[in-house]
């Protein structure tokens, strides 16, 4: 008797408060376990079953309600073989619907919270994609993500949980490379030049081992000062161009080195020409003479050794 004066009860308010109609019409009662169902909350028997629900959605194309669908999954049956494949189409689903740093998380928590997914190469491979095609401005997300005032980026951050998810993987050295180019893009030669760096040190056998050698000679290069001042970068990043072009002296990269080589030849060459100057003006002529003549003969295919040249019979006549 208590139980049917409730369902009066229920049937009543229902049918004068619209309100309460709308909300209760969620709700269905199943003779099978005996209870109200709120379809909009349940879950298919088994994680197989709800797996496949979720999918079936997903293949319609409707990303929005198989996500939904994939996180009742996790949440029932949270150590299910099945979790982890929900969790992995979730990431899969926001790619699709043009989310990749979503995407990227939801990787992510595959790899943290199932590390013995089949799916992790596959999981590494989709990560690094998304990294490169943000890095590549394939996305409007791949911009800074933060501050240049000591932040992190976000783009630095992806490359670097692809190594730290395959650190031995094909897709490590790569990845390594690629943060030192997203640097180097951004002004930051002396963080680039320390990526290359590991990515020569932990991937000494690998192409890109010798790619990053170049480019730490483009970092040094970017660094050097310009004329007239100290020259020690300088001439540092010529000899790292020098033992590049001797050691692959057939590499793509290696007419690109010559002609870097040429240029900082030409930037030293005006470094020593200015001081020159510089000792010319104060009435110090041997001095003036000294680099001078180093212009002349250490640097004779720069525009700069023709000027100094003239400068030498100028002053000789004065010194004399």
């Amino acid at each position: 008797m208590y139980f049917l004066r409730i369902l009066v009860f229920i049937f009543l308010l229902s049918f004068f408060a619209p309100g309460v109609r709308e909300g209760l019409a969620f709700w269905v009662w199943t003779p099978e376990t005996n209870r109200w169902v709120n379809p909009k909350y349940a879950v298919k028997d088994t994680p197989a079953e709800q797996l496949e629900f979720a999918l079936g959605f997903y293949k319609g194309a409707k990303c929005k309600e198989a996500i939904q669908e994939l996180r009742k999954l996790i949440t029932h049956y949270p150590r299910a073989r099945e979790a982890a494949d929900a969790q992995y189409y979730i990431g899969v689903c926001q790619q699709a619907m043009g989310n990749p740093q979503e995407a990227f998380k939801s990787y992510q928590e595959v790899v943290d919270k199932y590390p013995f997914s089949e799916r992790s190469a596959e999981i590494v491979k989709k990560q690094y994609d998304i990294a490169v095609g943000m890095m590549e401005g394939k996305d409007k997300q791949g911009l800074l993500a933060k501050t240049l005032s000591g932040a992190d980026y976000a783009i630095v951050d992806m490359f670097k949980a692809v190594i730290k998810n395959a650190p031995y993987g094909d897709l490590a050295a790569p990845s390594r490379y690629k943060i030192g180019l997203y640097l180097l893009g951004n002004g930051l030669y002396q963080e680039a030049r320390d990526e290359f760096e590991k990515a020569v040190n932990d991937y000494p056998e690998s192409e890109w081992a010798r790619a990053a050698k170049y480019q730490i000679a483009i970092c040094d290069a970017k660094r050097s000062t310009d004329a007239p001042y100290d020259q020690k970068t300088t001439q540092e990043a010529s000899k790292e161009f020098n033992d590049f072009v001797k050691n692959y002296p057939d590499a793509e990269l290696s007419d690109n080195a010559r002609k870097q080589i040429q240029t900082l030849k030409d930037k030293e060459a005006e470094s020593n020409f200015h001081i020159a100057q510089f000792y010319e003006k104060t009435q110090r002529y041997s001095s003036a003479l000294i680099y001078y003549q180093t212009v002349v003969d250490d640097f004779q295919n720069s525009k700069w050794a023709v000027e100094a040249l003239k400068k030498i019979q100028e002053l000789s006549r004065k010194v004399q």
